[in-house]
């Protein structure tokens, strides 16, 4: 999965943008159980840039919904 920029998720409907954001903490959430087991992640980087898209995502869509209101 490529970590997604402020613009490209912006441009997505917000269905998908729920979607994107459940399977992203998914990911999150196995490799953070990878980590805690004592198991090796193959690229460590990704835990770091999963967070951040995250909060991206989170952010954005609180952003909508301060709109819509």
């Amino acid at each position: 999965m490529a970590i997604l920029r402020s613009k490209e998720i912006r441009t997505m409907e917000p269905s998908a943008r729920l979607k994107k954001l459940m399977e992203l903490r998914a990911e999150y959430m196995e490799n953070m159980a990878k980590i805690a087991t004592g198991g090796a992640l193959e690229n460590p980087g990704r835990v770091k840039a999963l967070r951040r898209t995250i909060a991206r995502l989170v952010t954005i869509i609180r952003e909508e919904e301060a709109k819509a209101k």
